[in-house]
């Protein structure tokens, strides 16, 4: 029998917690165990196995940033909605590093087509058309940004940026307006 207040939300709540607390890698089954104070076999009625947790640790993360986001671009456009969505990822990533880490998690093409991933996507699109981006070059674009703000946030998060004159703040806006100033006067093709 599951022990009475353990439901998978609240297991998968209390391991992004976790994942917050000691790194997403450091997640399993058997440290939410401990963590309730249960032996392990007890969760299996609630999670198949570490990377059933995991994976659904990172849905709760894209779902969540995914509706993060989508307050920041509300109303927003242009260079405005630019610096509002990176900055729902920085802030994001900054409050919970183990949940950005696993919004990261490699889902299998099914799980991630139902996911809230394919929200980020719609909404990096609904950006880029306020920069009148066609295709390919609006998918070079999606590619361009996700790139920039995940690669920014790590190097950040791992203090990449601490130890040297001006502040990752100074650096972020200057980076903004770079990415701005690119997307008004995308570069046309290169012939192959």
């Amino acid at each position: 029998m599951a022990r009475v207040g353990l439901t998978p939300e609240r297991l998968v709540r209390a391991g992004a917690e976790l994942a917050d607390e000691v790194g997403f890698d450091q997640v399993t089954v058997s440290a939410l165990a401990r963590r309730f104070d249960v032996k392990a076999a007890s969760l299996y009625a609630h999670v198949r196995s570490s990377q059933d947790l995991r994976t659904r640790i990172a849905l709760l993360a894209l779902e969540e940033l995914a509706d993060r986001a989508a307050d920041a671009l509300a109303g927003r456009a242009g260079k405005d909605a630019l610096t509002a969505l990176a900055d729902a990822y920085r802030d994001y990533a900054r409050e919970h590093p183990g949940r950005y880490a696993a919004a990261q998690l490699r889902l299998d093409p099914e799980t991630a087509a139902a996911s809230a991933g394919v929200r980020h996507a719609q909404m990096t699109r609904a950006l880029l058309r306020g920069y009148d981006l066609t295709e390919p070059d609006q998918t070079h674009a999606v590619r361009l940004l996700g790139s920039v703000f995940h690669g920014y946030v790590s190097l950040e998060l791992a203090g990449g940026f601490s130890h040297s004159a001006p502040d990752s703040q100074q650096s972020w806006t200057r980076v903004l307006d770079a990415l701005d100033a690119l997307l008004r006067n995308w570069p046309a093709p290169t012939a192959p």
